[in-house]
């Protein structure tokens, strides 16, 4: 990622390069278009998706149909809008793939109208029957083909994947996190819109392979052409991204889990020659499920089952299905990202797209800029599990040792409304700020309570950074505002300068290298004992310097601790 040019200011009196370095970029109306809720998206609202597709694995190109079900919202059904007889729907689908037919469930065709670039398409929709029924339901069916952009390096580089197994075998799947499941399907191809009834995916393949979908198989149908028809369906809402396909010569066996909803069906899919392999390394999915209940609560999909599917690539966290390419190893294919030995005694593949569960596929940010949202607490959760597994200062040693992975070169939010993402620090960064934000409030049980009060107060929603900054603010008493603000918006780290009286019975600190009103208050603990500090940009004093531990503040706290002269 292009790294920023920014100037480090001491005293927080001046706005941050980095804020500077962020107007600098340029965004296309093809950026917006894709970003943003125009008004030709604004006034429907996604119901359901029923898709269909068939893949031609030795020509790497796709055909299918895609039923989607939506509702009339009013929201730019105003006065204006009245006075015209059409309204565009905008449509998502990336080119090469082409739209052949648009027609209604009543088999009316729509005139379609292909502009904005290669990637949106419009539909005319009469307004006639909507003035008076602005919750009206309707419907349309989208015929497609084309051969769709081929995956690169997935999951990072995405698109659809043709691979062959070790046996030679086709192996086919797609990952479009990010570039977005119109690279696949035609949809409303943002996270701000889920379908609130589900989805179902019709998975047309060769009867020799087995085809995976997300939720539960609803139908499996031998054809006469040597094809098999696979349906799945979830019924809980999805996010675009996340419904995806897995065709490949699998296997499959079952379990159940006994969580706090009840009993979670749990599936495991893999290529047959892994099947040994996988029995013993997929058994670490019921602690990593029962870690994440306790600390975040109940399983958000107990109506969809959980599942893990082997994928042609390292994994993502395809809702109800989580994608699993780590070779059954533990760690990260085989190391510790943290370095602190603990990565090594559980599947980092497995752990952290299941933990996007609950943050990301139940909670979903309204807009990419915000997928600190998703991968700040999927990183946190490492530490979440590892403390679960092992205890309070096992946590404690791998949060303290992602740090060196954090790079500082962009903000963690990035530009709204334009399809952007932030830097990767929202994984490292991210999971310490959460991590700080833990400690300073020093009380496990309000923390852990506000963990699990998010996934039940968002329950499937899609939501904004502001939402969860204040949740986590109001439910803990203190304002992290200028903390969230710091971590997220910036990329200085917070120093805490100090300095001893020439008696060494008092310390003197505060806060510099952050921003105005930076206020994040600091608990000190020495034997048995806890004071809290709430440092600012002025200089207050500590008389029991035997509680400024400042190896203990180092690991606990991401900030920098400086000691500079008496002022």
């Amino acid at each position: 990622m292009k790294k920023l040019l920014f100037l480090l200011i001491a005293n927080c009196s001046l706005v941050t390069a980095s804020l500077n370095a962020q107007q600098t970029k340029t965004f296309t109306h093809a950026d917006t278009l894709r970003g943003s809720i125009t008004p030709e998206r604004a006034w429907w609202d996604v119901l359901r998706y029923d898709i269909t597709v068939k893949p031609d694995y030795e020509n790497k190109t796709i055909e299918g149909t895609v039923k989607i079900i939506y509702k009339i919202n009013g929201k730019s059904l105003n006065k204006l809008d009245m006075d015209k007889p059409m309204a565009l729907m905008q449509i998502d689908l990336q080119s090469p793939l082409v739209i052949d037919k648009v027609q209604s469930t009543e088999n009316n065709n729509f005139s379609i109208i292909h502009k904005q670039g290669e990637n949106v398409w419009y539909i005319n929709k009469g307004l006639t029957n909507y003035i008076q029924k602005k919750q009206l339901i309707d419907s349309i069916i989208i015929t497609y083909h084309g051969k769709p952009r081929e995956a690169v390096r997935p999951p990072w580089d995405g698109g659809w994947i043709w691979k062959k197994d070790k046996q030679g075998r086709p192996w086919m799947s797609v990952a479009c996190q990010g570039l977005g499941a119109s690279v696949w399907y035609p949809c409303k191809d943002h996270q701000s819109d889920e379908p609130d009834n589900g989805a179902s995916l019709t998975i047309i393949a060769p009867d020799t392979l087995a085809a995976v979908g997300n939720g539960r198989l609803s139908s499996t149908i031998k054809n006469n052409d040597g094809t098999a028809t696979w349906k799945w369906e979830v019924k809980n809402p999805i996010n675009n991204y996340n419904i995806i396909p897995y065709i490949g010569k699998y296997v499959n066996w079952t379990d159940t889990l006994h969580g706090e909803k009840g009993v979670l069906d749990m599936s495991f899919w893999v290529l047959d020659y892994n099947l040994d392999s996988a029995k013993v390394q997929f058994q670490q999915a019921k602690s990593v499920i029962h870690a994440l209940e306790y600390w975040w609560g109940p399983y958000p999909f107990y109506e969809d089952s959980y599942k893990l599917v082997e994928s042609p690539h390292l994994g993502m966290e395809h809702q109800s299905a989580v994608g699993y390419g780590n070779r059954f190893r533990n760690g990260y294919l085989g190391s510790d990202l943290s370095g602190s030995g603990w990565g090594l005694k559980w599947d980092f593949i497995i752990e952290h797209e299941s933990s996007h569960e609950w943050f990301g596929n139940n909670i979903t940010s309204k807009d990419l800029a915000d997928m600190w949202i998703h991968e700040s607490f999927a990183n946190y959760s490492e530490t979440l599990y590892t403390e679960y597994l092992f205890g309070r200062e096992a946590g404690n040693d791998y949060n303290y040792g992602t740090r060196k992975k954090i790079r500082n070169d962009e903000p963690i939010i990035a530009h709204y409304n334009v399809n952007e993402e932030g830097s990767g620090d929202m994984y490292y960064k991210g999971g310490n700020m959460l991590q700080t934000i833990r400690y300073s409030i020093n009380n496990d049980a309000k923390w852990r309570s506000i963990l699990r009060g998010l996934g039940k107060t968002f329950y499937h929603q899609t939501v904004t950074a502001q939402q969860i900054e204040n949740y986590i603010s109001k439910n803990a008493g203190i304002d992290f505002s200028k903390v969230f603000d710091q971590y997220l918006s910036n990329i200085q780290i917070p120093q805490l300068s100090y300095y001893y009286s020439p008696d060494k019975k008092k310390v003197y600190y505060r806060w510099d290298s952050c921003i105005n009103g930076f206020n994040l208050q600091l608990v000190l603990l020495h034997d048995g004992k806890a004071i809290r500090i709430k440092p600012t940009q002025q200089w207050k004093s500590l008389n029991d310097t035997a509680f400024f531990n400042t190896a203990w503040i180092d690991k606990h706290y991401y900030i920098k601790l400086k000691e500079v002269k008496a002022e």
